[in-house]
């Protein structure tokens, strides 16, 4: 079952996207591991569906995919905007726990991205350890945001290419705080018990690479169950189809855990 339409939001005041793959069948006995699938900067709820063969992938799965749609927020409370962040890591799994019947159990919860996306799925692990349980971090961008908004503070014109709305996220003066870092954030759990099982990837040819090949020399030193893959591609869908399809084996077996065949909770 594949639903794609608009919900209303009570943290965003306002109707927002959302496509959601499904079981054909949701039985009242059984709750469903949720997988969330975080869409890039220019992408929307439905890139999942178009562009990957999600569909494929999933279709004999008992989980939940969700997809929602976050604009160009970087998966962040806006400073002028919306509050994404809280949206996607507070209520929306309140929204489809209560609709499809998923879990909230850690170790029922995995969340994917690419890109923008990749950025917010680690954003979201690193920063809500005890609720997500396997983090998967597809050509991810604004790994080192900090350095980012040194460089465009410092800008006669603050601009990035492509991305002129970086005042509307975090500010006139683009001020720096630990929560938007992703390696701030992984280093304030490091010692902790509960963390996310991370799995990223890039390809050698993406403009991100080094910013991904450098996140995961630094992510090796640190105490995490983290692995990273890299092979020929560009950002692009070629790359990221196959990417999602390793992510989400990885996430099957990380979570040690027969998704496919998951017995039904009496």
């Amino acid at each position: 079952m594949i639903v794609t339409g608009s919900i209303f939001s009570q943290t965003l005041q306002m109707n927002t996207g959302l496509s959601v793959m499904a079981p054909d069948e949701l039985l009242p006995s059984e709750s469903y591991q949720a997988v969330y699938l975080l869409h890039g900067l220019s992408g929307s709820c439905t890139d999942y569906l178009n562009y990957t063969m999600l569909a494929d992938y999933g279709k004999n799965c008992r989980a939940i995919y969700i997809m929602p749609e976050v604009q160009r927020s970087f998966y962040t409370d806006m400073v002028h905007g919306y509050r994404y962040f809280t949206y996607i890591t507070e209520e929306l799994p309140a929204i489809c726990k209560n609709i499809f019947r998923i879990s909230l159990k850690r170790e029922d919860t995995a969340i994917i991205g690419l890109s923008m996306g990749g950025y917010g799925a680690l954003k979201c692990a690193l920063s809500r350890p005890e609720q997500y349980g396997f983090c998967g971090a597809i050509s991810s961008a604004f790994l080192y945001i900090r350095e980012i908004l040194d460089e465009q503070r410092g800008a006669d014109v603050p601009d990035i290419p492509g991305i002129p709305d970086l005042g509307l996220v975090f500010g006139e003066s683009l001020e720096y705080k630990p929560e938007y870092d992703i390696t701030e954030l992984a280093k304030r759990i490091e010692g902790e018990k509960v963390k996310p099982v991370i799995r990223a990837y890039c390809g050698t040819n993406d403009f991100l690479y080094e910013d991904n090949d450098r996140f995961q020399r630094e992510m090796k030193g640190m105490d995490f169950d983290f692995a990273y893959e890299e092979w020929k591609g560009i950002h692009d869908w070629n790359f990221f189809n196959p990417a999602l399809k390793k992510a989400l084996e990885e996430m099957s077996a990380c979570r040690g855990k027969d998704w496919e065949n998951r017995e039904e909770t009496v």
